[in-house]
Parts: structure tokens; sequence; C-alpha cells
């Protein structure tokens, strides 16, 4: 399989054209909790301690569950990897895997490089991935409605594999991360809600035997001791995302208002980014706005040519990208 196109190439455009870029593609928190935190350079001079226990002992004590529920690894896609390879290395034959379109690409191409192939339904595939709230449509699922998902996926002894990368920034209320069922896996990230996509952190919540294969079958020492510095100091702030989230959904409803007005059908979304059909084929569009120093990001590779999807970010970064899409769709 090929690999799956991302967004957040500000970095990349930046060093190619030395400008300056807005980068709307990436979709990270825009108001995220300010703290000071400390990483003693002593640390750089030995090994992390590749259980982290004080880490997962911390995690644990956040969200109510047992350190041995706890896996932790180098970004949420390093845990979608490694547990899609635990998964279906010893599943019986046919190794299957269903998923709803459009969603997360790292999904099939993970389960795909373990050998499995989609199902046409969720009924008797092995392994169900479910993005909550998704991207890329912000389409936000309830509580009883993934739990609905969670029996009917294990009544023919599959496996439901959450993903809620962007659920502290929708509405943690709505989170199975306090279920414990051996057919569940929930997935997190600090990238998202801390605007931290360079540390590389991320962690899951699943019975203990399958977190156990899952540490066994990850990297050594993925964490370095930088992220794990910070992931214990960020752990202490979850409250305050929920000044985050308010201004996210005041944000996210001008930002709506401005891109119906120039004629784009914004999808409904939860969610700190917004899915937006412009009527006809958006690559053009995209370079149009990268020359502008606008990057957005065009969503071909879901599957959805004619659309875009742009993250909420602050009030004044809101308004170029508004004048930018104005010059280019008149």
């Amino acid at each position: 399989p090929e690999r799956v196109v991302h967004g957040g190439t500000g970095k990349r455009q930046r060093e190619k054209t030395h400008k300056t870029v807005l980068d709307f593609s990436a979709s990270v928190n825009p108001y995220p909790p300010r703290f000071s935190w400390e990483m003693d350079p002593e640390r750089l001079g030995v090994y992390p301690d590749d259980s982290y226990s004080e880490l997962k002992d911390r995690i644990a004590r956040v969200f109510h569950r047992r350190p041995e529920e706890i896996c932790v690894g180098n970004g949420s896609v390093e845990l979608i990897r490694v547990f899609c390879s635990v998964v279906f290395r010893d599943a019986p034959t046919p190794r299957t895997f269903f998923q709803e379109a459009p969603t997360f690409g790292e999904y099939a191409l993970s389960a795909r490089l373990a050998g499995a192939d989609i199902a046409g339904d969720r009924s008797g595939a092995r392994l169900s991935f479910l993005c909550n709230p998704n991207n890329p449509t912000g389409l936000l699922a309830r509580k009883d409605e993934v739990l609905r998902d969670l029996r009917a996926t294990t009544a023919h002894g599959g496996m439901l594999f959450v993903d809620e990368a962007f659920i502290e920034l929708a509405d943690p209320k709505e989170s199975v991360a306090d279920v414990r069922d051996p057919g569940l896996f929930v997935l997190r990230s600090l990238t998202k809600s801390f605007s931290v996509p360079g540390i590389r952190f991320g962690y899951g919540f699943g019975d203990p035997a399958l977190v156990e294969k899952i540490e066994t079958a990850r990297s050594p020492w993925t964490v370095n001791a930088y992220a794990e510095a910070y992931a214990m100091e960020a752990l202490l702030h979850m409250d305050e995302l929920a000044a985050s989230r308010s201004a996210i959904e005041r944000e996210r409803a001008l930002l709506v208002a401005e891109l119906q007005a120039l004629g784009l059908r914004c999808h409904p979304s939860q969610a700190n980014y917004i899915l937006a059909d412009c009527g006809r084929n958006v690559t053009d569009l995209c370079e149009k706005l990268a020359d502008s120093g606008i990057l957005v990001r065009d969503c071909t590779s879901f599957g959805l040519p004619a659309s875009i999807r742009v993250a909420v970010r602050t009030r004044d970064e809101n308004r170029q990208l508004i004048g930018a899409l104005a010059a280019c769709v008149r």
C-alpha cells in the first residue's frame, strides 16, 4: 500500500518558499493551555524507563484507570501500527477490518500492513475502527452510540478501536476511555489538545493482556525524555481544555458562517476543524491558497476531491483565511 497523505505541511512549505505560512491543514488547538515545564538536561544522559511507570501512574490517576491498562507511544500513529500488528498477528483468516468512509487513512494502511483486508460491513470483521470525532467530517458520536457499536462488534468476536485524538476539543463527556471491555481499545493523543505535534506522544487504554502485547511489540524507549517530561506536566492541565473548547466553539460558528457566505457547504462539526464542499475539484484552489501563504487540507486523499478541511484558528487568522478564499473563489 502507498503512504497516507497528511496535513500539517507548514514546515515543509516554509522551508520551500522562505515565506510566512498559515497552516490550516493541521488541526491543532488554537487556544492551548499555557504552563511552564522543565526537562532536566541530566535526563538526556540516561535511557528512559521503558516501562514508563511514573508516566502511566499519572495517566491512570487522571483517567481513573489502572497502569496495566495503559500503553504509550511515539504519537498515536505508532500505537495504531503496533495495535494492528498485534491484533492481526494471531487472528484467524480471513483477517478483515471495517471503517466508515471518509476517515483517517492510517487505520486502513496499518491494517493492510498487518495483512488484513477491508470488509464490506462491520458484521464479521475482526477489527472495526471508529474515529470520534471523525476526521475529516468533525462528526461526534454520542457515548451511547459508541457503546452500541461496541456491543455489535463484540457479539461476533470482533474488536472496536476508538480513536479519540480530538475528543478533548469536542466533548470529553462522550469519551469511552472509562469503559473496560476486552473488545475495546481507546486511543488518545496530546498533539491536538495541547498543540504540540512536535512532541509526538500518544497513549491508549485497553485490556491488560492486550496492552502487554502492545508494550512488547513497540520499539524500546519510544517515548523520549522531552516528550515524557512534557506529558507529565500537560496531564495536570486537562481541566483547562474547557476554555479551549468554548473558544473553539465560538470561532467555529463564525468561520462556518463566513465560509457559507462564500458559497461553500460546511458539514456540521463538533471538532476544531470544518469539512467544506467547494462544488468543484479543489486542487487548483489549494495551490492558489498556498501561493498566498495559506495551507488548507485537500481532501482528495479522503476520497473527497471537491472538499477542503480547514482548522479553526484564532479570530485574526480565520479572517486571513476568509480573505484569501474570497480572492480565489471569485
